[in-house]
This record gives C-alpha cells, sequence and structure tokens, in this order.
C-alpha cells in the first residue's frame, strides 16, 4: 500500500474543502446556466486561509473608501412645504415615516381625520352568473347606525361582507377607517366587530368560556365582567350555549362582537326569530351601544326595525341601491293620505265631517270610523269630535311608512 503523500502539492482528501470542493462549482456552474447566478465564479479561499491577493488590497483600503463616500454623500432629504416625501426617503427613516406600534405586529390604527368611517364605492360582487351586488356605494359617518334595507336575497349580508373583509369583491372599491378590508384584514379585526346573521357555538360551550375565548383574541379587549353585565348576561356564565333562549343567544353574539372593543359593529339581521319583546329588548341594547361612540352598521328586512333605530338607511333591491336617505326622508317621498282610525261609543253620522277641506273620505263600520285626509288631520277630526260632543274610546294615526316608501320606490311589495 502507498503512503500518503505530505507536502505543499499533496492533496489531503480528509479536509471539507478539498472534499466537497468540486461538487460545489459543478453545482455553482448549473445555477450560472440557468441565469440564477450571475458574474464568474468567485475564488475559491480556504476556510481560515489568507485573502487573494485582490481582496486584500480592497480590504486594507476600505476604511479610506468609506471615508471618501461619507465626504461625497448629499445632505439629508427635506421635502419641499406641501410635498410628500418619496418613498425612498420614507424608508431611509425620514421624520414623516408612519410609526408601527412594536407591542403588536400589525401596528396600530390611526383614527381617520375624514367624517366618514367607511365608504363603499361601485362594488359589485358576483357568485359564478349571479350578481350579488351590482354597484353599489354610499359612505358611513362616526357614531351613527347606518342601516341596510331590503328583502331577503336583496344582497346585504354579502355587502357587508365585503366591508368586514370575508369576502373579496369582484370590482369597486371599499375602505373602512382608510383601510382596505382585504389587504389589511389583520388591522381591522381590531376595529372591527361583527355579528353575523347564523352565528352557532358549540352547544356544550359555556357562556363564561366563549367570552374568554374571544377575549384571548384581543391584547386590549373590553372588561368580560363588565361586558357580561351590560348585556344581562351574568348570571348565564356557566350556562352552556345550546340552552340559551333566543334572546339570550343574540345577547351573546353581540358580546362577542363587542369584545374587542371595536369602533365597528357590523349587525347582520340581528332581531330574526326572536319575539316581540326579545326584539324590543334588543333595540334598546343596540342604542346603548351607540351611545358608547360604536359606530353600527345595522343589516335588516324589518321596516319598524329600521324606521325606529336607523339615522339613515340604504334601501337595497335585487342587487342594486334604490335610495339612501334618513327614515323621514324616505316616507317623505311617499304621495300618500294620512288616515285617522276613531273608535267611539256609538256610530259616527258622516255629515259632520262635510265642511272640512282636509278631509277625503269617511268611512263608517259599526263603531269604528277611518277619515282619510291631509294636512293636520289628526287635529281636525278631534276637534270636531268636540264641537259635537262626541268622545272617541280610540283614536290611532297612520301615516305612510318604510312599507309604502318601498313600494313606491321599487313598484312592488316588501317581501
Amino acid at each position: 500500500m502507498g503512503r500518503e503523500q505530505h507536502g505543499p502539492g499533496a492533496r489531503r482528501r480528509d479536509h471539507p474543502e478539498q472534499r466537497f470542493r468540486p461538487r460545489r462549482e459543478e453545482q455553482r456552474a448549473h445555477r450560472r446556466e440557468e441565469g440564477r447566478v450571475a458574474g464568474p465564479p468567485k475564488p475559491h479561499r480556504p476556510r481560515g486561509g489568507p485573502l487573494p491577493g485582490q481582496l486584500r488590497e480592497r480590504h486594507r483600503g476600505r476604511d479610506h473608501q468609506a471615508d471618501a463616500q461619507k465626504a461625497r454623500r448629499p445632505p439629508p432629504f427635506q421635502p419641499r412645504v406641501g410635498h410628500a416625501p418619496s418613498v425612498r426617503a420614507v424608508r431611509a427613516g425620514h421624520p414623516c415615516r408612519k410609526s408601527r406600534d412594536h407591542g403588536h405586529p400589525t401596528g396600530p390604527i390611526a383614527r381617520p381625520s375624514v367624517r366618514t368611517v367607511i365608504e363603499v364605492e361601485s362594488l359589485t360582487k358576483k357568485y359564478g352568473e349571479v350578481v350579488a351586488v351590482d354597484g353599489i356605494s354610499f359612505t358611513v359617518e362616526p357614531g351613527e347606525i347606518f342601516g341596510i334595507l331590503g328583502p331577503n336575497g336583496a344582497g346585504k349580508t354579502t355587502t357587508v361582507e365585503c366591508v368586514a373583509g370575508l369576502r373579496r369583491p369582484d370590482s369597486g372599491r371599499v375602505r373602512v377607517l382608510d383601510l382596505d378590508p382585504v389587504r389589511d384584514r389583520a388591522r381591522l379585526r381590531r376595529a372591527v366587530g361583527v355579528q353575523l346573521q347564523d352565528t352557532v357555538l358549540p352547544d356544550a360551550l359555556r357562556v363564561g368560556e366563549a367570552i374568554a375565548l374571544y377575549h384571548s383574541f384581543y391584547p386590549d379587549g373590553a372588561d368580560p365582567s363588565k361586558l357580561l353585565a351590560d348585556l344581562n348576561l351574568q348570571h348565564l356564565r356557566d350556562a352552556p350555549y345550546g340552552t340559551l333562549s333566543g334572546g339570550e343567544a343574540q345577547r351573546l353574539s353581540i358580546a362577542l362582537a363587542l369584545i374587542g372593543r371595536p369602533r365597528i359593529a357590523i349587525l347582520d339581521e340581528l332581531t330574526t326569530g326572536l319575539d316581540p319583546a326579545a326584539r324590543r329588548d334588543t333595540w334598546e341594547l343596540i342604542t346603548q351601544i351607540r351611545d358608547t361612540g360604536v359606530t353600527i352598521l345595522l343589516v335588516s328586512h324589518f321596516m319598524d326595525e329600521a324606521e325606529r333605530l336607523c339615522d339613515r338607511i340604504a334601501v337595497i333591491d335585487r342587487a342594486r341601491l334604490v335610495a339612501l336617505d334618513t327614515p323621514e326622508g324616505l316616507i317623505g317621498r311617499v304621495d300618500a293620505p294620512q288616515r285617522v282610525h276613531v273608535k267611539t261609543t256609538e256610530p259616527l253620522n258622516p255629515v259632520i265631517f262635510e265642511n272640512h277641506q282636509q278631509i277625503e273620505q269617511v268611512s263608517t263600520t259599526d263603531t269604528r270610523t277611518v277619515i282619510t285626509g291631509s294636512g293636520n288631520l289628526l287635529h281636525t277630526v278631534t276637534a270636531t269630535l268636540l264641537d259635537n260632543n262626541i268622545t272617541a274610546t280610540e283614536t290611532r294615526l297612520e301615516t305612510a311608512t318604510l312599507e309604502d316608501a318601498f313600494l313606491t320606490l321599487t313598484g312592488r311589495r316588501f317581501e
């Protein structure tokens, strides 16, 4: 057997640099052929060995080169008044650069200086060939209850899901708190609470456990005990979700939407399936939430609910925005007469109303009388009854409603 050669010309196969050098050079050559590595092969330097001559000279003079570059460096960028800094200046740490909240990886949500917290412009969403939302536009102001009203299948839920970032619009523009709901969804999750139409939790999950779970998602969430007390759920802390009534389950859904202390709450079909008493309790709760400064986007197909709660209403029918106004403004578009329903102890003689121009028609059925007219009709009817010494046991004024407004705007009854 031959002995290993030693000396300057000997090749040591046990040295890792010598052992893997051919394989590494083949890999680099292959990457250069594919275009992944540019330039000629790098000079090989064994680990711990001296630098090649060219690199050694560069290394020796690097301090002098750095001083020369520093002397030639231009002064710091100072934007002119009225001009925004360039992207390069912002990335270089210009004072105008937005600060980030290092306590949260997504950064803080700055409070916008504009008057609107939600902007929707020409929103369109399709499911295959079905157009669910067709070019809808509206804005929501801070602190208001903004209603989206329409029949089932009109596109209400799809609209608010696009606002919440749960669905990506096919076209149009949506901004929430000056952020894009899809691109900035992680940041908006801290500022927008959502209660969807079909919120279902495991039957065995207790109320307190659900609150604690959702509270863990937020770094600075609301006080769970106080929130349960505000929503009258403190006595149900240990109750399983499957044992809750409809109203209790809805209050829990609202609590889960508010646990992150949002600035905007999206409530979708909040009172569907509730009895009249539970509906009115929920209405009172929504008003109290708005009084704390939370902006509410309320989706409903109940006319009386929208008329009572909302500051403004967007009426949607067949995927399109039909009208946008206050409840009074929408009702004011209806050219419909007023009706006064009167119940008396004895049948009325319609002759007593003949000399009043505001009264257009009088119909009597036994002790019930319906007077149709315009103007201050209720005052005219009550004054006429007093002049004729007639006592009314029941008096009710019937005016135009949102349902009448929907009929006027769309040409069909609200379904």
